[in-house]
């Protein structure tokens, strides 16, 4: 007796030896991979439809941990430039001081040295400052997210250059 079942992706009635059963073998028509079972009691074997409505949620949950993921990695922007210096005495936080340096490190990375030559200005009077900020990002295992695809030789470089710079 030879157990007969239907292909999961065509629905072609299949025949096979009895002792093919609880091993893989492929669809005759589709040529697709599927279980051949163990003896099948019956004509045929019942199969229940998928559970679109599930299938659906999943995709929507999908899409939306995709949203969030690409905003969450949005937020962290690089400024296009160093902020305008007024004629009064400027006050620059650790954050901007941060963000001017990675800033100087990709204008140098991408070889735009006028604009590294002035955002470096901008770091120097804050010297003491800036070498710290500049020693945790040079012995940082995991890269800033603004500074992970830039080669980390040609990074070491740029941290060399503003290093001795601020020195």
């Amino acid at each position: 007796m030879a157990i007969i079942f239907h292909c999961e992706y065509c629905g072609k009635e299949i025949r096979a030896a009895d002792d093919a059963g609880g091993r893989w073998g492929k669809c005759p028509a589709c040529h697709n991979k599927l279980y051949v079972p163990s003896q099948v009691s019956g004509d045929d074997l019942k199969v229940e439809p998928l559970d679109t409505d599930l299938i659906e949620k999943e995709k929507k949950l999908m899409a939306e941990t995709y949203k969030l993921t690409q905003d969450i990695l949005q937020e962290r922007e690089v400024r296009e430039g160093p902020p305008e210096l007024s004629g009064a005495v400027y006050e620059m936080s650790e954050r901007e001081l941060k963000d001017n340096i990675i800033l100087y490190l990709r204008q140098m990375a991408s070889d735009d040295l006028d604009e590294a030559e002035q955002t470096a200005a901008l770091i120097s009077p804050f010297a003491a400052q800036a070498t710290k900020i500049v020693d945790r990002i040079a012995l940082s295992e995991i890269p800033e997210p603004e500074l992970s695809d830039i080669p980390s030789q040609m990074l070491s470089g740029a941290i060399r250059a503003l290093r001795n710079r601020l020195s």
